[in-house]
């Protein structure tokens, strides 16, 4: 699955095997980008970002991801100052035509790939936190993970009057939780902050913590005040931290060696235990010929709540790991690999059971445990059920197009991996079922006791990016399901051809009601076209500027309103009865003058884990750099909306 919205996967992506010597000329860097990167980015090719998008990222970005990230493989032979040279040659804005200029819609506006991190305004008051019957404390809101708020702390009549209350501007910022007044958000530049949900003044921030999982926010006695909240960093380790000082209860240990592997979904909590699950970056190091290809398999962990120590670790692929073949370099491959767990598990106390969402295969040895629902036991981890709905989806970056690259498993699956967590729903009677949406656009209903696929439905077209991309949510009575068909949709593309691939049917971009006892739809609203304005676009070069309306972001739903933003970057509220369009905001219509003294902020896309609910406010994320590489700026913008602005 590719994820371009990790920075350092498609950065690797670009890097080949060949070692370079020290280098201490001026020119080193560009020296470097033009051996090792200039092939994937300029232009660009795959998922990998452009020129100009590097020039957005921060070096110190640059150099974790090539020292301790997944790009390790991929920078084998080069130096310290090979790095810190080929960061700062990438770090530094490209003149030329391809060049975005920066907005200048507010006075004072800086240049988006120089705009600061901006000046932390901290709160003059730190009162103790206090939760409230409107909270929102994970990614999924609940165990379930059915994204419903059911106490939202306004009402569906008040949707129609909402506005930006205030503005923080961030680099690649995660979905926020928020309790009582306090609101907690990571970022994968390395600030773990606590907001204050109603100004967007700042509690506290931990340098240092680069992730991007939602924090999970949870009462607990292992926290000196009661407060404890839990992040996974892209280093595979697992941090505990008082959620009122910021300080740090435990850190794991690293909770797997493959150097390629990490976190991308949110660990979560059920009774004195914690579930992390864990992905990789393999698909874009494997397209080194020197790589040997592939070894990674998704597992989720469980560790002690009290200390962090792990009790049990599962892989999903159980098939054994073994040498398959010498590629055209003479190295040796080997197989099965693959079954990344890209979002957060779902916890089902009354039976015990954790269910993961699993990526694709990465070579073309046969595994049942990609593209799967699996449902392990908690105390044990031991697997109860695995249901795999997609055969043969075996994929590496760069493969999709008939490539020649040396580890390219063959046949080359459609990448219809799981990007979604499952939703344990419950049906009328108490009857329950396991709901899940795959990038294929089809969404699943299986038996949560023994796995059995109950129903499927096709919804979207689907592609290698969704298809149901992030996530879905579910009412009492409706399975809400966001469709992207990113890839399918390039045809509305000034001047871009439309893809023509015969896996894939027309775009079919918009939000969908299901009724989850059967799959059935119970209404459909297609994905309007509508303006956009990137002013700090940092797309791939084909699709620069061009408002793609792909509904790639997870939706949040309330009584009587289901939220859903589109890459676009609009934001819309949905009747949940009808699918009727009840309000709409242009997230980059305007510029924004943040609480951290940010003037003239950008929006953009709108993709990723979706908008929290909470307070009688709602959170969502623009500018977002989501795996399309279309619409996001090197500086997000957290958008808090409240009624009439208040």
């Amino acid at each position: 699955m590719k994820r371009a919205i990790w920075a350092g996967f498609v950065l690797g992506a670009a890097l080949l095997a060949a070692p370079l010597s020290a280098m201490a000329q001026p020119s080193a860097g560009e020296t470097v980008f033009n051996s090792r990167c200039k092939g994937c980015h300029e232009p660009a090719i795959d998922r990998a970002p452009n020129r100009v998008t590097l020039s957005a990222m921060q070096p110190a970005m640059i150099v974790t991801a090539l020292t301790s990230g997944v790009m390790v493989p991929m920078a084998q032979g080069l130096s310290a100052s090979d790095k810190d040279a080929v960061a700062a040659f990438l770090a530094t804005p490209q003149a030329g035509p391809d060049a975005h200029p920066a907005p200048a819609a507010a006075a004072g506006a800086r240049p988006v790939s120089t705009m600061a991190r901006g000046t932390d305004v901290m709160c003059k008051v730190n009162g103790p936190i206090q939760e409230s019957a409107t909270d929102w404390r994970t990614v999924g809101f609940d165990a379930n993970s059915s994204r419903f708020q059911k106490n939202p702390g306004l009402k569906a009549a008040d949707i129609p009057k909402l506005k930006v209350k205030w503005s923080f501007a961030m680099s690649g910022g995660s979905m926020p939780t928020v309790i009582g007044d306090w609101l907690f958000i990571t970022n994968r530049t390395g600030k773990f902050y606590a907001l204050d949900a109603k100004t967007g003044c700042v509690h506290w921030v931990q340098d240092g913590v680069s992730s991007r999982t939602t924090p999970m926010v949870v009462k607990s006695a292992i926290s000196p005040s009661g407060w404890a909240t839990f992040v996974g960093e892209r280093t595979r380790v697992v941090r505990a931290i008082d959620a009122q000082n910021g300080k740090e209860i435990w850190r794991s240990a690293q909770l797997e060696s493959n150097p390629v592997a990490g976190i991308t979904g949110t660990p979560v909590i059920s009774g004195d235990q914690l579930f992390v699950p864990l992905t990789s970056g393999e698909e874009p190091a494997a397209r080194q010929l020197t790589y040997r290809c592939c070894s990674f398999r998704g597992s989720l962990v469980g560790l002690d709540l009290a200390t962090g120590k792990t009790q049990w670790k599962t892989v999903v692929i159980t098939e054994p790991l073994h040498d398959t073949h010498k590629n055209s370099a003479g190295v040796m491959m080997q197989g099965p690999a693959g079954g990344a767990i890209w979002s957060a598990p779902t916890a089902d106390a009354k039976r015990g059971l954790v269910y993961v969402a699993t990526g694709d295969s990465y070579t073309d040895e046969p595994t049942k445990g990609d593209d799967a629902i699996v449902a392990i036991e908690m105390k044990t981890g031991k697997v109860r059920w695995s249901t795999q709905v997609t055969e043969k989806d075996n994929f590496i970056m760069g493969c999709e197009n008939h490539s020649n690259l040396p580890n390219c498993p063959t046949p080359v699956g459609p990448d219809y991996d799981f990007g979604a967590s499952p939703i344990l729903f419950t049906l009328p009677g108490g009857k329950q079922i396991v709901l899940s949406g795959q990038k294929s656009g089809i969404a699943y209903g299986m038996d949560p006791d023994s796995g059995k696929l109950l129903w499927k439905t096709a919804i979207g077209s689907g592609s290698a990016l969704g298809g149901i991309e992030w996530g879905m949510a579910a009412d009492d009575k409706r399975l809400f399901v966001a469709i992207s068909d990113v890839i399918n949709l390039f045809g509305e593309v000034p001047n871009v051809p439309a893809v023509t691939d015969d896996k894939m049917g027309p775009p079919k971009p918009g939000l969908y009601a299901l009724n989850p006892a059967n799959g059935k739809f119970l209404w459909s609203t297609p994905a309007p076209k509508a303006d956009c304005h990137y002013a700090g676009d940092r797309s791939r070069d084909y699709t620069k500027g061009a408002c793609i309306r792909a509904q790639s972001a997870a939706p949040s739903a309330m009584p009587g309103a289901v939220f859903s933003g589109t890459m676009d970057g609009w934001f819309r509220a949905y009747d949940p009865a009808t699918g009727k369009i009840i309000w709409a905001f242009s997230t980059t219509a305007q510029t924004y003058d943040t609480v951290n003294q940010v003037k003239g902020q950008p929006g953009g896309s709108i993709d990723g884990m979706g908008p929290a609910i909470a307070g009688g406010m709602v959170y969502t994320m623009s500018g977002f750099q989501g795996a399309a590489n279309t619409g996001g700026n090197a500086v997000n913008v957290l958008l808090a909306f409240s009624v009439d602005g208040k």
